[in-house]
């Protein structure tokens, strides 16, 4: 089986895949969740998209074989970013719903296409503008309106401020590295965060061997944990 990495999104960290990471295991995959710089309570520093790719390029580094590389929602830039510099570490990419930019194009730049995207227009700034949380009171809609109780709770005890210099860093990648790697994308229909209109304008610009639909949120780690897992278990074994 596959060396499988999960990368989780922004405010998120490696709490999102408590129950996607055991069914992966079950079905024989070995399976690794970090905490991207920064998304842990007792490390506050300010991250940027080159310090996300050198954290995740160590990770892999460590790792003999090329593994399948999943990103959520922000990660997606990590993912291509890395895959760009390091397409030797890479078996392939595993999109969920997230973000699949253009060379030279940033995260940002795509969300403020996004019209009907609950987040952006409800980002609550510190002081300093450098970092970002999203208003608790549209949380659940935006992340989990199709979640459990449970799980909603648990995630907003847990869910942190946000960086944002990686959001407006643009990504560069090219056919030669990051395009030569098999790409996977696995949209959700219900997603309030980016909505499937914008999932579907950036897999259709970059097409994907491979594309799911799920009839979920943007957390389907919590609403639909069993089906994420198979989805990505068949795509690993390809």
């Amino acid at each position: 089986m596959s060396t499988i990495v999960l990368l989780h999104g922004a405010w998120h960290a490696s709490w999102c895949w408590q129950k996607v990471a055991p069914l992966l295991e079950q079905h024989g995959h070995d399976v690794l969740c970090p905490d991207l710089p920064g998304h842990r309570p007792d490390d506050a520093q300010l991250v940027t998209l080159e310090i996300y790719t050198e954290f995740v390029a160590d990770l892999l580094s460590e790792i003999e074989t090329p593994v399948v590389l999943v990103g959520h929602s922000m990660a997606g830039i990590i993912l291509s970013q890395v895959a760009e510099q390091f397409p030797e570490k890479i078996k392939s990419l595993v999109y969920l719903t997230a973000y699949l930019l253009a060379d030279g194009q940033s995260m940002l730049e795509m969300a403020q296409r996004d019209r009907e995207g609950l987040v952006l227009p409800n980002l609550v700034f510190s002081r300093d503008r450098k970092k970002a949380t999203v208003k608790s009171s549209i949380v659940r809609d935006a992340f989990y309106h199709d979640c459990e109780e449970t799980d909603y709770q648990c995630a907003m005890d847990k869910l942190i401020a946000q960086s944002l210099a990686p959001l407006s860093t643009t990504v560069h990648v090219s056919e030669g590295n990051w395009g030569r790697i098999p790409r996977h994308y696995i949209e959700c229909c219900q997603d309030r965060a980016i909505t499937i209109d914008i999932q579907r304008v950036m897999w259709q610009r970059h097409p994907c061997e491979t594309v799911i639909s799920l009839q979920s949120g943007h957390s389907p780690f919590y609403s639909a944990p069993v089906l994420l897992a198979e989805q990505i278990h068949q795509l690993s074994i390809k």
